[in-house]
């Protein structure tokens, strides 16, 4: 079987992947209809370049592009492949029952959006048993895509843990496209031709084998450290990644490099799926507004500390007038879209009437758009009834087969205590004076951070096994907390927002730093609201001797 999977990555970009117990990616733009049908709502971008190939070669294809409306999507997708010369009909399978926005509290549901809850593989699988050529999901979790294939394939039941395990983490992986073939890699310069880069192919096997590798001829790197770097990517307790499939168990996770540009995984565990599915919504939180203007010449960082300061005086002036509040963030955020609108006319005046040296107002005059927050919940999984629709055709409820494991088998992501991770390979001491200190971070290290929610994770690797020792004497939570002090809530003991965690089969540790973002995402305001540059800051601490000590509360 020859399957591509598609991910609706982030915001705006599908993640295309073609598997034949593989999977690769390729980027494309993404199919996201609005939540009623509306004319010239989709796009398919360079996605239209493959559609004879997965009608000559009968390619099926899986995608979480169908956003919040998937049905919409799919009826464009029939109807685009009537204009190409392709007939669709019976073909194109939508999963749906993500929709939770009735089940979230009554405080919230009158400031809600939309709330969804990420489904996971087995609606998918049973799409494809069913003879989908085309699967659309709405919300659903990213590993999904690749899961929900291998089930499939392989037939593997919802009791096959330690399989669903594997292919839950080939597609973590693979999720994020080029960030595992050496895209935003620690060690940048050794990774050539960024303009070429190729996306992930992830070899899958029956028994749980993956190799992750990339097509000849294409840019990029694929080693340990860069898929390693890509492991430690998003995540919290590596004991308890909570996935709607299964729990996995990172812990025990190795790599091997199995040739050039060819790394094999190894090593990942399952336990049963949580009793509960997270369910993330967006609410609105008022407006906000963001204008960059250049201001050159000699004082310059002066000249716009004054010119800003005149702005926002002169506003507030006019706010007074108007009966409007003043703002809550000097960013600027507001609750009222008409009062931003204000703001928005009054800084290109500052070019005539303020200090000099102001050269341009960059993109025009600055637009108010809407703040969303995001808002997360834990919903019952018997809740949720997922359910595959044929477009024009049957539909099949799969509420049985997803939720096959007994009630009493289901874990709560808690770390079993029999495990004993001090036989985890290279999980060994060794002599610290082979190592020349004070050294920087980045002389022991490589390093990936993303977020979850206003929460950001830090992922350390070791360079070499020898390092690991070292890294977990020195590299303590305190450190971590103390070097991000600035980044918390002023009124909270950063100590105790700094959580770490360690992935012995790695060499790794991980670092989860509460309410360190702002909020998070789309509702923060500051430069870097997904953390992203916070594993490249780290990696700029330095290593003495003053900072030797253990973690005592390393999962603390």
């Amino acid at each position: 079987m020859q399957t591509a999977t598609c991910h609706s990555a982030k915001l705006t970009s599908l993640l295309l992947p073609r598997q034949q117990t593989a999977v690769s990616h390729r980027l494309c733009h993404c199919l996201n209809p609005g939540r009623r049908p509306v004319t010239n709502v989709c796009r398919i971008g360079c996605s239209s370049g493959f559609w004879g190939d997965t009608s000559v070669s009968s390619i099926r294809v899986v995608t979480n592009a169908g956003g919040i409306n998937p049905l919409s999507c799919a009826e464009f997708l029939i109807s685009y492949g009537k204009n190409v010369g392709l007939d669709l009909s019976g073909s194109v399978a939508v999963v749906t029952g993500d929709d939770a926005k009735s089940l979230m509290p009554g405080e919230l549901s009158g400031k809600l959006i939309n709330a969804n809850a990420y489904l996971g593989a087995q609606p998918i699988a049973h799409a494809l048993n069913a003879g989908a050529q085309f699967v659309i999901t709405g919300r659903c979790v990213d590993s999904a895509l690749v899961l929900g294939p291998l089930i499939h394939e392989f037939r593997w039941s919802p009791h096959d843990l330690d399989l669903l395990a594997a292919g839950s983490l080939a597609g973590h992986i693979v999720e994020c496209g080029a960030q595992c073939t050496g895209g935003i890699f620690t060690d940048y310069e050794s990774v050539p031709d960024w303009h070429s880069i190729g996306f992930p192919v992830a070899e899958c096997h029956r028994d749980g084998r993956v190799f992750i590798t990339k097509p000849p001829g294409t840019g990029g790197l694929v080693t340990t450290e860069t898929v390693g770097e890509q492991i430690v990517y998003e995540i919290g307790d590596p004991a308890a990644y909570l996935l709607p499939d299964c729990t996995l168990d990172l812990r025990r996770v190795r790599l091997e490099q199995a040739g050039e540009n060819r790394v094999a995984v190894l090593g990942a565990r399952g336990r049963p799926p949580p009793m509960q599915l997270k369910v993330s919504g967006c609410e609105m939180d008022g407006y906000r507004l963001t204008a960059v203007s250049v201001v050159a010449g000699g004082l310059a960082a002066k000249k716009a500390r004054l010119t800003a300061e005149a702005v926002l005086k002169r506003v507030r002036q006019i706010f007074q007038h108007l009966d409007y509040a003043d703002f809550t963030d000097v960013t600027v955020q507001h609750q009222s879209k008409e009062a931003l609108e204000v703001l928005s006319r009054e800084i290109a005046p500052a070019g005539t009437g303020m200090a000099p040296g102001l050269t341009a107002l960059v993109g025009g005059r600055p637009k108010v758009s809407p703040v969303l927050r995001l808002v997360t919940r834990q919903v019952d999984r018997s809740a949720f009834k997922p359910q595959v629709h044929f477009v024009g055709g049957r539909t099949i409820s799969t509420i049985d087969a997803w939720c096959d494991v007994p009630a009493s088998e289901f874990d709560r992501g808690t770390v079993d205590e029999s495990d004993d991770i001090d036989e985890l390979p290279d999980a060994v001491e060794s002599e610290l004076s082979s190592i020349k200190l004070p050294c920087r971070l980045i002389d022991l290290a490589v390093a990936r951070s993303g977020d979850k929610g206003d929460a950001c994770n830090i992922g350390v690797l070791a360079r070499r096994p020898e390092f690991y020792p070292l890294l977990r004497r020195r590299l303590t939570s305190d450190a971590v907390a103390d070097f991000f002090k600035h980044v918390f809530p002023p009124d909270r003991d950063h100590r105790q927002l700094v959580h770490r965690y360690e992935l012995p089969g790695l060499r790794a540790l991980n670092f989860v730093l509460d309410q360190s973002l702002g909020g998070g995402g789309v509702a923060s305001l500051r430069y870097d609201p997904q953390g992203k540059a916070f594993a490249q800051m780290l990696l700029d601490l330095e290593l003495g001797p003053e900072q030797a000590g253990t973690d005592s509360a390393a999962t603390g």
